[in-house]
C-alpha cells in the first residue's frame, strides 16, 4: 500500500492502482491536453487529463535548507507541506534535477536587484509569457463583477507559509488594512491600493475567500497583482504581533526584542515599503538579530534568505512552496541562491564573461552586448537580445529648488529645443549600433491602437537651427562670447547630469550631452552609483533626470504613477516632486502643478475606470498620449532591445518577449522551474 496525498485527501491504495504522471514539457505534452492557463494545471485537470494519480516527491536535502532557516521547526511530511490543490507547472523543455546554487549578480542593496528578486517572487496572479494572458499564481482563481468593482479571489486550501503557519485571507487583509493604508507606515498610500484615490475595503467570508469592494471601476487592479513587485499579503501572524491594531500588548512585545515600539519592529522586518528588497534584520538591525523570533518575516516566495550582508546574500528554498512539477516534485529545483554586489559595470561583465554568473538581465545595456556575444563560447553562456518596455529617456527638474533654473525647465519652449537638439539617428548608430529606433516617449510602450502614431515622432526631428531660435526667444543669450548661454537673469547654466549604469548607458548620456553643447547649453556628467542618484532625485537636487522610463497598457490601466506627479516611484525616472508634494498635501505643501498636469490626473483616473476596449478608454487614452506628449516633459531617445544572459548549465530558461522590468522581468518565464545541469 501506498499512501497519496489527491486533491487534499490522503488515500490509501493499492500500488497496482497507481499510474505514474508522465514528464509532458511544453516542448513536448506527449498528446496531453493543455489545461486552462498556459503551462499550468490545477491538480485534478492534470490529473484527469493525464489519466494519473500523482504522487508528491521533494528535494533530498530539504531538511538540512530548512536546518538553516532560523525560527523554523523541524518539517513535518511533504503531505502536510503542500496545498491540497497545489499548482502544477509544465516545465519549458525537461522535468529538473534537484540541487545546486544559481548564482545572481546585483549591484548593491537595494540597487539593481529587481532581476534576482524576480526569479524567486509570487503574487496572487502573474502573466503568462505570451504577456497577454493573467494566470494564477498564489491565488488559485479570481472573478470579477459585471462592472468592475468587485474581484473575488480564492486562496489554495491548506497553503502554508515558509515557516508553516497557515497562509489564509486574513493576511491579504492584514496587508491591506494594517499595512498598505497605515498613516504610521505609508504617509500617503501608494495609488495601486486605492482607485482614484479612494481605498477599497475587504472581505474575508472565509480562509480562502478574498473580496476587494472598488469605490470605482478599475479593470487594471487584476493586472497591478500579476505584475507589481508588492506582495498582496504579509504574514499576520508574524507582523500582526508588533501591530497595536492587532496585538494590544504589541509594544511592550517589540520593546522585549530591543525595539523602541511594535511600529519599530514592523519597519525593521518589512520596511515602510512594499519593496520586497528592504535590508533585512540581518543587515539593518544586526545588533537585534539573536534576540529576534526569526532572521526575516515569512514568504511565500520559492526562496528564503539565510545570511544579508553589504557584499550579498544567500537564500535556500522554501520548504512550504506551493507549486510542484508534472511528476509530483516539488518546486524549486535549485536548491540555494546566492547573490553577490559589484556595483561597477565592467567587474559585472567580466564575470559574466567568464561564466561565473547563472542568469543577468538587469544593468545590462545594449552597448555591452558585443562583448558579451564574443566570449559566450568560452564563458559557456547564450545571450539574447530582446525589444524593451522602456527607454531611455531625459528630463528637466520642473520643480527645481533654483527659481531661474525652475522657470527655464519648466518653459516648453526649452523642453522643445532640447528634444530637437538631439540627433537621434546618431545617436542610435553610435550608441545602439543602429539596431533601434529613435522615438518621442509617449507614456505607453508599446503604443496601444488608440494612439495617434504622429506622437513617436513629435520633436523628435534633428534640427539645431530651431533648437537655437527657440533658446533665443526664451532669452538665453551667449553674453560673454565663450559659446554657452546663460539663464535669462544672467546667470551661467550648466547642467549637471549625474546618472547610473542600471538606468541608463553612459554613451547616450555623453552624447546627448554633446548635442545639447552644440546648442550652447553646456554640462557636466559623471557616473554615480543608482542609490546616489535615486537620492539626489529624491531631494530634488538633479537638474536632468537620466533613466529608463514606459510602461505598457496592462501596466498602466492598474497603475497610474506614469501620470501622476512625480511620475514614477523611488525606484525609476522621476522629476515633479515639489508637484507631488502639492498633489499629496491637498494643496499646503509643495508647489501647484499647472492646468496640463491636473487634466493628466484626472485623464488617468477615468482611464483606469473605463471598461477595457472602449470607446471611453481610446478616447481618454489618447488624450493623456496628447497632454503627456506634447509637453515633453520626459525626452524620448531610441527604443532599442537588451541584452538577457544565462549560463547554460541553466536549464528550461525560456525565449523572452522583452527585456523588461515593466513585467517584472523572469516573473513570466517560471524561473521556479529552472534547474541546473552540472
Amino acid at each position: 500500500m501506498k499512501r497519496l496525498l489527491l486533491s487534499g485527501a490522503l488515500l490509501a491504495l493499492p500500488s497496482a492502482a497507481l499510474a505514474t504522471c508522465p514528464a509532458i514539457t511544453a516542448a513536448d505534452m506527449q498528446g496531453i491536453a493543455p489545461g486552462a492557463y498556459p503551462r499550468q494545471y490545477d491538480l485534478d485537470e492534470f490529473q484527469t487529463a493525464a489519466g494519473c494519480t500523482m504522487e508528491f516527491s521533494e528535494n533530498p536535502d530539504i531538511a538540512a535548507l530548512n536546518a538553516r532557516i532560523r525560527g523554523n521547526d523541524d518539517l513535518p511530511p511533504l503531505a502536510e507541506r503542500l496545498p491540497s490543490e497545489p499548482l502544477i507547472i509544465v516545465p519549458y523543455e525537461s522535468v529538473g534535477r534537484y540541487g545546486g546554487t544559481l548564482d545572481a549578480l546585483s549591484n548593491a542593496t537595494e540597487a539593481g536587484t529587481s532581476d534576482f528578486l524576480s526569479v524567486r517572487h509570487v503574487n496572487l496572479v502573474r502573466y503568462s509569457d505570451d504577456l497577454q494572458t493573467i494566470v494564477p499564481n498564489v491565488a488559485k482563481s479570481w472573478e470579477w463583477n459585471d462592472d468592475y468593482t468587485r474581484l473575488t479571489f480564492h486562496l489554495r486550501k491548506g497553503h502554508k507559509w515558509s515557516d508553516g503557519a497557515p497562509f489564509t485571507s486574513a493576511d491579504v487583509q492584514f496587508w491591506y488594512d494594517n499595512l498598505a493604508l497605515d498613516p504610521n507606515i505609508f504617509e500617503t498610500p501608494k495609488d495601486y491600493v486605492t482607485v482614484a484615490g479612494e481605498r477599497m475595503t475587504v472581505e474575508t467570508p472565509d480562509e480562502t475567500t478574498v473580496i476587494f469592494n472598488l469605490p470605482a471601476p478599475k479593470p487594471g487592479l487584476l493586472a497591478h497583482f500579476a505584475t507589481h513587485f508588492g506582495q498582496g499579503f504579509q504574514p499576520r501572524h508574524f507582523l500582526g504581533r508588533f501591530h497595536p491594531d492587532i496585538n494590544p500588548d504589541a509594544d511592550s512585545l517589540a520593546r522585549s526584542f530591543g525595539f523602541g515600539n511594535g511600529y519599530d519592529a514592523i519597519r525593521v522586518y518589512w520596511g515602510n515599503s512594499d519593496w520586497t528588497d528592504t535590508p533585512s534584520p540581518l543587515l539593518s538591525a544586526p545588533d537585534k538579530v539573536a534576540n529576534l523570533p526569526a532572521d526575516v518575516i515569512p514568504t511565500l516566495e520559492s526562496h528564503i534568505y539565510v545570511t544579508d550582508t553589504t557584499e550579498g546574500r544567500h537564500l535556500v528554498a522554501n520548504p512550504y512552496f506551493h507549486q510542484v512539477d508534472v511528476t509530483g516534485q516539488q518546486l524549486p529545483y535549485i536548491s540555494e541562491q546566492d547573490e553577490v554586489y559589484i556595483n561597477d559595470n565592467e567587474v559585472r561583465i567580466l564575470k559574466i564573461i567568464n561564466g561565473e554568473v547563472d542568469y543577468k538581465a538587469q544593468s545590462l545595456q545594449l552597448s555591452d552586448a558585443p562583448l558579451m556575444l564574443e566570449n559566450r563560447q568560452s564563458g559557456n553562456y547564450s545571450v539574447q537580445l530582446k525589444p524593451k518596455i522602456a527607454m531611455h529617456a531625459f528630463s528637466f527638474n520642473v520643480t527645481h529648488p533654483d527659481p531661474a533654473r525652475r522657470a527655464v525647465f519648466g518653459d516648453l519652449r526649452f523642453r522643445r529645443a532640447m528634444s530637437v537638439a538631439i540627433n537621434r539617428d546618431e545617436l542610435n548608430e553610435v550608441a545602439y549600433f543602429g539596431q533601434g529606433t529613435p522615438q518621442q516617449y509617449i507614456g505607453f510602450s508599446p503604443a496601444p491602437d488608440f494612439v495617434d502614431p504622429s506622437w513617436k515622432t513629435f520633436a523628435t526631428e534633428y534640427d539645431t537651427g530651431a533648437a537655437n531660435a527657440l533658446l533665443d526667444e526664451i532669452g538665453m543669450a551667449d553674453t560673454d562670447g565663450d559659446g554657452i548661454r546663460e539663464l535669462p537673469d544672467g546667470q551661467k547654466l550648466v547642467l549637471n547630469i549625474p546618472y547610473a549604469t542600471q538606468g541608463i548607458a553612459g554613451q547616450v548620456v555623453e552624447l546627448v550631452a554633446l548635442y545639447w553643447r552644440d546648442v550652447g547649453v553646456d554640462s557636466v556628467v559623471r557616473e554615480v552609483t543608482p542609490d546616489e542618484y535615486l537620492s539626489l532625485q529624491s531631494s530634488n537636487q538633479l537638474d536632468v533626470g537620466a533613466w529608463e522610463k514606459g510602461q505598457p497598457l496592462g501596466i498602466v490601466i492598474g497603475n497610474n504613477e506614469l501620470w501622476v506627479p512625480p511620475f514614477e516611484n523611488y525606484f525609476g525616472h522621476r522629476n515633479g516632486m515639489l508637484w507631488a508634494e502639492w498633489v499629496d498635501s491637498g494643496g499646503s505643501a509643495g508647489v501647484e502643478p499647472p492646468e496640463f498636469v491636473r487634466q493628466l490626473i484626472a485623464d488617468i483616473n477615468a482611464f483606469q475606470s473605463a471598461a477595457p476596449g472602449s470607446p471611453e478608454m481610446a478616447e481618454t487614452g489618447a488624450r493623456l498620449v496628447e497632454t503627456l506628449t506634447g509637453n515633453l516633459l520626459f525626452i524620448g531617445t531610441v527604443i532599442t532591445p537588451d541584452p538577457i544572459v544565462h549560463h547554460n548549465r541553466l536549464r528550461n530558461v525560456a525565449e523572452f518577449r522583452t527585456a523588461s522590468y515593466e513585467y517584472y522581468r523572469t516573473y513570466p518565464y517560471l524561473a521556479t522551474q529552472w534547474w541546473l545541469d552540472e
